[in-house]
């Protein structure tokens, strides 16, 4: 049953299906960005659309694969930065959604596109080429991130700042449960495999 699905998400036809939903999903997502990137000093740009990033790198990995390649740190990079951004984004929509006792129609898209992007690369973990000692990487990747956000404001929008100072507070210690997520996930595949 496992073989049989994991078969199933690695067949050309729905590798293409994944790579049109996710290219299409980050256009979109760098659009969304778009007036804030228009506000944004030009050296900062990079740490500003996370989410569509996020989902470029993973349709970059799942471009590769279609040519019969891979990327290990593509991968690594995949992995943990849509796991941070899908959660991230999921969990502040959810409690402003809260306070404010209702989430918005255009939000609940967000929670669905946010959330599928964590979920779709934790699916692919079995395909994934890359050994758990790149997360150093990720780690300066995340965490590097975190600290341009918060630091120099360049996080994505809030609604408003009642949340400022949990979101600051709450962002890297996602990042960091992140890679540990990550960490855990990969050593039993990597016994068997090596990069």
């Amino acid at each position: 049953m496992l073989q049989t699905v994991r078969a199933q998400l690695m067949s050309r036809p729905f590798l293409w299906l994944l790579f049109i939903c996710n290219l299409l999903g980050s256009i979109y997502g760098f659009y969304w960005y778009a007036d804030q990137l228009a506000a944004t000093p030009w050296y900062w740009t990079f740490f500003v659309p996370d989410s569509p990033t996020s989902s470029s790198l993973f349709t970059l990995v799942v471009l590769l694969w279609l040519i019969g390649r891979s990327s290990p740190l593509l991968e690594m990079l995949a992995m943990v930065t849509n796991i941070k951004y899908g959660i991230w984004a999921c969990g502040v929509i959810f409690t402003y959604g809260a306070a404010d006792g209702s989430i918005e129609p255009q939000n609940w898209m967000l929670v669905v596109s946010h959330g599928a992007m964590a979920v779709e690369v934790i699916l692919y973990n079995f395909a994934y080429k890359f050994d758990w000692r790149l997360l150093w990487v990720g780690a300066i990747w995340l965490l590097y991130n975190d600290f341009v956000d918060y630091v120099y404001r360049i996080h994505p929008y809030l609604q408003d700042d009642r949340f400022f100072a949990d979101v600051m507070f709450w962002t890297p210690i996602l990042s960091i449960a992140t890679l540990l997520l990550t960490a855990v996930l990969r050593p039993k595949i990597l016994r068997n495999k090596h990069v």
